[in-house]
């Protein structure tokens, strides 16, 4: 879809433009252009300083230019004025090929290349909690097993509300929002898409999903464990593959156990051969293992996944079957970056199907009272350095992610860990203090 960006501030009466760009960490960048300019930004692009967002560049680098992806535009419902617009970062002239939404964009020119078209939607789980960080901020949520509870629900009414308002006026087709399983948690899902779009709206959601509890003098988090005891928040991605006009899910039949397809279960196979490779970039940051490794919470399940295994419709496995014709990695947490969450779906599932990879034994066992009843099955790291060192094993995902990212990805995170490991905790003073 070409859109002329300065077209569009005069349909909507557009004071200014949001020229966004998200790092390797997931942070979100951007500059805010008034529409007098912004026909210069979308033929140039808007200029960065790399070195001062989380990417592998030095403060010696030439300036990095954010070029807005027109299609992605879209108008702020709480205040429309405003425009958001996703850009694509590129230094002297070159695509930035660490930069994660060019990482995803090669993805899907791969799958294009093989006739594939990659849809997903996900289902974003946050907090809202007070405006300080401390606490959960309905102090009424206090039940031992709150998941689906109505009367939490309602009394978070004006900010869920606000923001489903919000996306159905974005055409988003958004269909349930509910208490998720912990205090003070949500979940809120609108309709799947190409990979790219749901990357797009996945960002956005998280700023609009932010601004608005902002606006009720709350705070929005997606941390994966910020409450001890409390089930975090997942990040959980469904998947199916089309042919390019989108009408025929390569993934779907009926004739087949659990309506999977061969193909599909190729695709599967990829993602079970990469899962420990990938686990650095679905559940990113050392509050990740927190969830991925919990004892049992308060509700009586963590609901996330340690160990690759699949099943049908049972929640208590890494990948599970809900219905013909897709699947849902139930992996990911709230910290994951939307761009390479689709982005090592897409490659690693390619994979599966360039290698005809065969997913293995399903299980239909609830993994968190039997788990120990498989013995084969792959352990998730139990850390962020485990889980780095099991990426960068992985040589097939590397190359498939680019050298370039994949090298940066380890250099910044690798530092991350350092920054976690030289840091001196309360819990390590309460605990040492008399040794």
């Amino acid at each position: 879809m070409s859109v002329d960006l300065s077209e569009f501030a005069r349909e909507k009466s557009i004071k200014y433009f949001m020229i966004s760009f998200t790092d390797i960490f997931g942070a979100q960048r951007a500059k805010l252009v008034p529409s007098q300019a912004i026909g210069e930004m979308q033929a140039e692009g808007a200029g960065f300083a790399g070195f001062a967002s989380y990417l592998d560049l030095t403060p010696a680098h030439p300036d990095m230019f954010a070029i807005p992806d027109a299609s992605s535009v879209i108008q702020l419902p709480w205040k429309k004025e405003v425009a958001w617009v996703a850009a694509d970062c590129m230094l002297d002239g070159a695509v930035v090929s660490q930069a994660p939404r060019n990482v995803l964009k090669n993805q899907i020119e791969v799958a294009r290349d093989k006739g594939l078209r990659v849809k997903t939607g996900i289902e974003a789980e946050f907090f809202l909690i007070s405006s300080d960080g401390s606490k959960i901020s309905d102090e009424a949520d206090i039940a031992e097993k709150p998941c689906y509870d109505q009367q939490a629900l309602m009394r978070r009414y004006d900010v869920i509300s606000e923001i489903c308002d919000y996306m159905l006026e974005l055409g988003w087709n958004p269909y349930q929002n509910d208490h998720e399983d912990a205090n003070g948690q949500f979940e809120m899902n609108w309709e799947y898409d190409d990979a790219l779009v749901t990357a797009d709206k996945h960002s956005f959601f998280k700023f609009m999903a932010k601004s608005v509890a902002e606006k009720h003098d709350l705070r929005a988090t997606f941390m994966p464990k910020p409450f001890k005891g409390l089930t975090g928040n997942g990040c959980h991605c469904h998947i199916s593959v089309w042919d390019l006009a989108g009408k025929k899910n390569a993934f779907s039949d009926n004739n087949l156990e659990f309506g999977l397809s061969h193909y599909g279960r190729n695709f599967l196979g990829g993602l079970m051969e990469h899962a420990e490779g990938f686990v650095a970039i679905t559940n990113p940051t050392v509050n990740s293992y927190k969830r991925l490794n919990a004892p049992r919470t308060t509700s009586g399940a963590t609901w996330a996944p340690n160990t690759v295994t699949w099943s049908g419709n049972n929640r208590t496995h890494m990948v599970r079957v809900p219905g013909p014709g897709r699947f849902e990695l139930r992996l990911p947490d709230g910290a994951v970056n939307p761009y390479l969450l689709q982005a090592v779906v897409i490659s690693s599932g390619l994979s599966g199907l360039d290698l005809k990879l065969d997913p293995g034994n399903h299980y239909d066992i609830d993994m968190y009272a039997e788990g120990h009843l498989v013995k084969d099955a792959p352990i998730l790291p139990l850390n962020l350095l485990d889980a780095l060192r099991s990426f960068d094993a992985d040589a097939q995902l590397k190359k498939s992610l680019g050298e370039d990212f994949s090298k940066a990805f380890l250099k910044l995170k690798r530092s991350e860990w350092k920054s976690f490991t030289s840091d001196f905790s309360l819990w390590e003073k309460l605990n040492a203090l008399d040794i």
